[in-house]
């Protein structure tokens, strides 16, 4: 179940309720192919590019 954020950032896959338990998706850049990792736990989250063994971005074709 994919979910777009306006035109660009699309959500491929997400874990959790934040609620009861942290919420963790893994982002989308449809422009650059880019994947990150979003993390939410009450008032607090933080988004990072996910990286492969290399240190370079991991990214799908776009």
């Amino acid at each position: 179940m994919a979910k777009m954020f306006g035109e660009r950032f699309q959500v491929v896959h997400s874990e959790g309720n934040g609620l009861t338990k942290p919420v963790f998706m893994v982002v989308l850049d449809t422009l650059t192919g880019v994947q990150y990792l979003y993390g939410q736990s009450g008032n607090s989250g933080g988004m990072c590019p996910l990286i492969d063994q290399d240190g370079k971005p991991v990214a799908w074709e776009v």
